[in-house]
């Protein structure tokens, strides 16, 4: 199948509403039916503003996250123009992709 990983940006304090933004985002992704959503917490990184964001042991409001999704054209435009609706400000990275899937469900 052909398509795109999207992988958005953010960090563990960012909200949409009162739920944390990347939880937030994998849920709509869920609900408009892409088929699958990956929230991976990363140790360190920085933004547009320069700003190095960390996990550190007392404090992990920083800690940068990415939230990576393999979706078809469709799957794509339908997330992209619920996020504008909803007035979601947030990074990403759109890259065209080939996906699929190898062997025998499981039971």
């Amino acid at each position: 199948m052909k398509g795109f990983q999207i992988t958005f940006f953010t960090q563990q304090d960012r909200r949409h509403g009162r739920t944390p933004l990347a939880e937030w985002l994998m849920l709509a992704a869920r609900d408009l039916g892409v088929r699958g959503a990956t929230i991976v917490a990363a140790s360190e990184g920085y933004g547009k503003h320069h700003r190095i964001h960390s996990a550190h042991f007392f404090e992990l409001a920083d800690q940068p996250q990415e939230i990576i999704m393999a979706a078809t054209e469709e799957e794509c435009e339908r997330l992209f123009e619920y996020l504008k609706k909803e007035g979601v400000h947030i990074f990403y990275a759109k890259t065209p992709v080939e996906f699929g899937v190898l062997g025998e469900a499981e039971q």
